[in-house]
């Protein structure tokens, strides 16, 4: 994957500055920064949600940044997303949920009679088994913990057979047990299917811990690319403005005093988007 001078802009506010890494083989790569950083936005214009203003989106030497129609469909199918919300429907069933991962795939007819294919609902079932929470597959997604609504997620997005998985904050809204079994499916997706996995997270810990690689963002630019032994504590102030007085206990979300109101004004039109 390459990513060539990509750029969004909110009006007069720049949420992504003409950002530039290549990816050059199946990788976990964390992106972290303060809220309002435009990390969420540059994952959002990857997957094609949020159209660029500026710049190229290229993977396997195709220009992506463009399509549109059915073109645009299948590279989204090819690029999956995770949120931090979950984003399921929490009436239906656990297995229901995963097979929306297939409607990109299906006919309308089918979509609106919700008819699948019996090999797709072994598939289904088998991705839970993988993920440890088959037995929960005729419950309503609502019944689950947040944990495991996360993983319910995680196999819709593999119902797509995805190149990429994108995740935005998976772990954000989780407690640290539910976080790290979250964070350890996502690296064991990686090793195990070779797919390459971009994670927006929110404590350097887990950046460490669980990425091949950390791409640090400030006010939407980069300012940190390496790995994750060159992520310091100095390097960290960096990306996030802070002084000498900087925790590593905080995160993201808790580094309040650090947003800037340009960067308080980009993370309310990325929540809009």
């Amino acid at each position: 994957m390459r990513i060539e001078k990509l750029t969004k802009r909110f009006g007069a506010n720049v949420a992504v500055d003409t950002a530039d890494f290549h990816i050059g083989k199946p990788a976990m790569v964390g992106i972290i920064g303060a809220s309002g950083a435009g990390k969420s936005t540059l994952l959002r214009m990857i997957n094609r949600l949020t159209e660029s203003s500026e710049g190229a989106i290229r993977f396997n030497d195709r220009d992506v940044t463009h399509l549109t129609g059915r073109a645009k469909r299948e590279w989204q199918s090819q690029c999956a997303m995770i949120f931090q919300q979950f984003n399921l429907v929490p009436r239906l069933d656990v297995v229901s949920n995963v097979l929306h991962g297939t409607l990109n795939k299906r006919s309308t007819m089918a979509t609106l009679f919700n008819l699948y294919p019996t090999e797709d609902i072994h598939k289904a079932i088998e991705i839970l088994d993988r993920l440890g929470i088959a037995e929960h597959a005729p419950k309503r997604a609502e019944a689950l913990s947040g944990g495991q609504q996360q993983r319910v997620a995680i196999a819709r997005a593999l119902m797509q057979d995805p190149q990429i998985i994108l995740a935005d904050e998976p772990i954000a809204s989780l407690d640290p047990m539910n976080a790290q079994i979250v964070m350890d499916a996502l690296r064991r997706i990686h090793e195990e299917d070779g797919r390459m996995v971009i994670a927006n997270l929110h404590t350097l810990d887990t950046a460490r811990n669980y990425c091949d690689r950390v791409i640090g963002m400030r006010n939407g630019k980069i300012v940190f690319d390496g790995r994750p032994d060159q992520l310091t504590t100095g390097a960290a102030r960096d990306i996030y403005g802070a002084g000498a007085d900087f925790s590593e206990g905080a995160t993201s979300t808790d580094i309040n005093a650090l947003e800037t109101p340009q960067q308080a004004r980009i993370r309310d039109a990325e929540a809009l988007v």
